[in-house]
């Protein structure tokens, strides 16, 4: 076993050359990840209300949106905004700027249905009493069922967090450099401790989404006590 290589390259596995060179390793996974949930979450968030809308004019194309991302791996939609972008824009993308793109355009079918079944998941009654308040129906959604929703979704968007963590793996095949991709420059140097490198980062994903996922538990323990309570 040559464990020495991994302990001589920690630091190149959790932040890459930084600083004397470019960011990269678990802190560009974790990067990616941040920014894809943040945007994924405002543009899902839209999507998702459009899609509770009984307009059909906004309906129909939230659910055409959803289901095509959704039905869509995410390395094909990887590969479209790589690809395309020189064809649609003239210019090409960075990998980064392209990986995270596709992180949020991916991940937001997936909030828009958290978002659709949080709302739907509470009383019809809100919305009516709400209404017969003199609220507008766009005043009642923001004002009160959001509110209440959002506080219900904390548990499924940390779960999201924790697989969009995952996904960023993905983006290594267009040269980004996350963890994935300092594992296999790692290799492609040594050449000899291929078992041991990657062991390394399974165990390092894996302890990142245990403590994500730990926080999720703990977030929705508490969110049912306070519910509990408000009983």
């Amino acid at each position: 076993m040559h464990w020495e290589v991994v302990w001589r390259n920690i630091p190149y596995f959790l932040w890459g050359a930084y600083p004397q060179g470019p960011l990269g390793g678990l802190a560009m996974s974790l990067l990616l990840a941040l920014g894809g949930i943040f945007g994924a979450f405002w543009l899902g968030l839209g999507i998702g209300l459009m899609r509770l809308s009984r307009r059909g004019a906004l309906r129909w194309p939230a659910l055409v949106y959803i289901e095509i991302i959704r039905g869509t791996p995410l390395l094909m939609v990887i590969f479209w905004f790589y690809f395309l972008a020189p064809v649609l824009l003239g210019h090409s993308l960075p990998g980064a700027q392209s990986a995270l793109i596709s992180l949020i355009v991916f991940t937001s079918a997936y909030v828009a249905e958290i978002v659709r079944a949080g709302v739907l998941s509470l009383p019809k009654g809100q919305m009516e009493a709400s209404r017969g308040t003199g609220l507008s129906g766009f005043q009642a959604m923001v004002h009160v069922i959001l509110p209440q929703a959002l506080f219900n979704m904390i548990p499924s968007f940390v779960n999201q967090f924790v697989s969009l963590t995952k996904d960023t793996s993905l983006a290594f095949i267009i040269g980004v450099n996350e963890l994935t991709k300092t594992a296999t420059q790692v290799n492609s140097r040594t050449m000899n401790a291929p078992t041991e490198i990657f062991l390394a980062i399974a165990v390092i994903y894996f302890v990142v989404c245990y403590a994500l996922t730990a926080a999720s538990r703990r977030l929705e323990a508490k969110i049912n006590r306070y519910q509990a309570r408000g009983r």
